[in-house]
């Protein structure tokens, strides 16, 4: 706990066997009371090594995709009383050392939303990050910060930690199963109002860290291109849409 604040670190895993230990080891467990993985129908051992670690499993029969698994993460983190909720991939892409920070930021009240950046600093090129991945990132943050009207170094990290009332406020089940998803709630929190801190993340690209490839990071970035426009749309009243509408739905307790 943190300020009486119940910590809660979900875990989206998809054939992540070679990478949850390692993970696993390095989550502070003196101030995270609770880690919960839900495994989107992984061809590995995922599942078996988690039940080995005595994580909290939920497992999907079926693959229902990035935004679906993040869906089932709140909803479960949520259902066990989590007052801040951080969404770490146990690809071991990023390092959990840093979830002391993020639980922090939110804890004491200075944030809603917390995001650990792969821009901020110069840690992303350096890390590995494909020079195509770095620049579609750069320009698709630079449409955003200008469609939206907000200020982030990134949009596009899965490193991302939330209060419980911000899982209970966005309407999450009209976003995407896909992962466009992360992109959606991001807006959506600028949408309502939120605050956003962004801490530096150093991250890593190596062999058994998940990423899409190009076609599907093509789809992504339109994805991205279209929530701005929602985003513009709705605020201005113009063609509202629901996942930015009071009406859309929310997490099903």
């Amino acid at each position: 706990m943190v300020n009486g604040k119940k910590i809660v670190v979900v875990l989206p895993a998809y054939n992540a066997e070679a990478t949850l230990q390692a993970t696993y080891d390095e989550i502070p467990r003196d101030i995270v009371d609770d880690v919960i993985l839900v495994d989107d129908a992984s061809r590995d051992r995922t599942v078996e090594l988690a039940k080995m670690l005595d994580l909290k499993t939920f497992t999907h029969l079926k693959n229902k995709g990035y935004g679906g698994n993040q869906k089932t993460c709140y909803r479960e983190a949520l259902r066990i009383g989590a007052d801040i909720v951080i969404m770490l991939h146990p690809d071991y892409q990023y390092t959990p050392k840093l979830v002391p920070a993020m639980a922090h930021l939110l804890a004491t009240g200075h944030f809603d939303v917390v995001i650990g950046s792969r821009i901020l600093g110069t840690g992303a090129l350096k890390g590995g990050m494909p020079l195509y991945k770095y620049i579609s990132n750069r320009f698709l943050t630079f449409t955003q910060n200008l469609l939206i009207g907000y200020k982030l170094s990134e949009y596009h990290t899965g490193y991302r930690a939330f209060t419980r009332r911000v899982l209970e406020t966005l309407p999450l089940e009209e976003n995407s199963d896909d992962f466009v998803f992360d992109n959606q709630m991001l807006a959506q929190c600028v949408y309502y109002n939120f605050t956003i801190g962004e801490i530096s993340c150093p991250t890593k690209y190596f062999p058994e860290a998940s990423s899409i490839n190009f076609s599907r990071s093509l789809k992504y970035g339109i994805g991205v291109l279209y929530t701005s426009l929602q985003f513009l749309l709705s605020k201005r009243r113009i063609l509202p849409s629901r996942i930015f509408g009071p009406d859309g739905r929310k997490l099903n307790l």
